[in-house]
């Protein structure tokens, strides 16, 4: 790919300055980048290591004295991180897989392939699938069953889409992705030791231990437009109703998704994190990386979940959580603060102690 400065800043709406003419034919770092490379260095931090590379152009930011870097041209983006978005998209050369159906691919007669798709050796489209126009289907992936994949979609190698999934438009999956496994629905005769530990908050009583009963996941998974999943990650079947993930959702690499929850829309789930089942997460809610909610809890829009965090009751909007079990941050580090202090606090008081109780009654 071989774009010009001034194509490049039309593509992604921001200012070209220099000579505009110099073309672009890769993306690099500012130390490592050579002549035909476009430098990425969005803040004056990166901009100082331009100098050890060879970079005839750079994306900096708005107001940049990009003359006085050495460069021939820059972009001028007023937000440079969010520029990355359009412009490594622009530069992403993609999987190298090949256009059309390959003869080692294997589709069920019932199945639906609307034009333009891309599927390759070794996938497997089950009976009554849809697959939307213009979708790409890596290598070895499975599409179950009534499974509807909508227009647009990318799946990575080895993604699995289980029976009577529903899936939007532009729906992206990276390698090892499973959408609608089983949930981890289990049930004794009865009551067990965990259910009268919960509900004494730590003692299981007189209960004896008990075989645990599969409960079948009946409800499926529902995922809206926009929606991207990690490697390795999982997301549930419902049990009766759908799991269900909203629009613009982004879900990092090995997150669980358990049976029952629901994502809103606009939600970012970081790598590790884990949601359990019948757990509802609202609208543009962050899940640090690690972090953990337990089932049948609400989560408030534009809650913020700190990286490590276990979330053990519901959360109102707005509020940003961190520690185990989290509290609100502010909160979180005042105590983290004192327990620090604590040894300090400890010596404080044996000496008070020693000089209290040793001290001479006549004084």
């Amino acid at each position: 790919m071989r774009y010009s400065v001034a194509e490049i800043a039309r593509a992604i709406g921001a200012q070209a300055v220099g000579d505009t003419s110099v073309v672009i034919s890769a993306l690099a770092e500012p130390a490592s980048a050579r002549a035909g490379d476009l430098a990425m260095a969005g803040t004056a931090k990166y901009a100082e290591s331009l100098a050890k590379g060879s970079a005839q152009a750079a994306m900096l930011w708005a107001g940049a004295d990009w003359q006085a870097l050495g460069l021939r041209a820059a972009i001028l983006p007023e937000r440079p991180r969010y520029a990355m978005s359009h412009l490594t998209t622009m530069m992403d050369p993609g999987q190298g897989f090949g256009a059309g159906i390959h003869s080692g691919a294997i589709i069920d007669p019932t199945a639906q392939i609307e034009p333009d798709v891309s599927i390759g050796p070794g996938s497997v489209i089950g009976p009554g699938a849809q697959i939307g126009a213009g979708s790409v289907i890596g290598p070895l992936c499975f599409v179950g069953w009534n499974a509807h994949l909508g227009q647009g979609a990318m799946l990575r190698e080895q993604v699995s889409i289980g029976a009577h999934i529903r899936i939007g438009a532009r729906f992206v999956a990276q390698p090892g992705a499973r959408i609608g496994g089983d949930g981890f629905s289990f049930v004794t005769p009865e009551k067990s030791g965990v259910e009268a530990a919960r509900e004494s908050l730590g003692d299981q009583g007189e209960t004896q231990g008990q075989c645990w009963a599969r409960i079948a996941s009946l409800g499926g998974v529902e995922i809206g437009d926009d929606v991207e999943v990690g490697a390795n990650s999982t997301i549930d079947n419902g049990t009766i109703r759908a799991t269900r993930i909203g629009d613009r959702t982004k879900i990092d690499s090995l997150v669980q998704i358990g049976h029952n929850a629901v994502l809103g829309h606009d939600v970012l789930v970081c790598a590790q994190a884990g949601v359990a089942g019948s757990t509802v997460i609202g609208n543009f809610v962050v899940l640090g990386g690690q972090a953990g909610v337990a089932d049948n809890l609400t989560i408030g829009d534009r809650v913020v979940i700190g990286a490590a965090s276990v979330v053990l009751s519901s959360v109102s909007a707005d509020k940003v959580m961190l520690g185990y079990p989290a509290t609100e941050m502010k909160a979180q580090i005042s105590s983290y603060k004192a327990l620090r202090r604590l040894p300090r606090y400890v010596a404080d008081i044996s000496a008070l102690k020693k000089a209290v109780f040793n001290s001479d009654p006549s004084d």
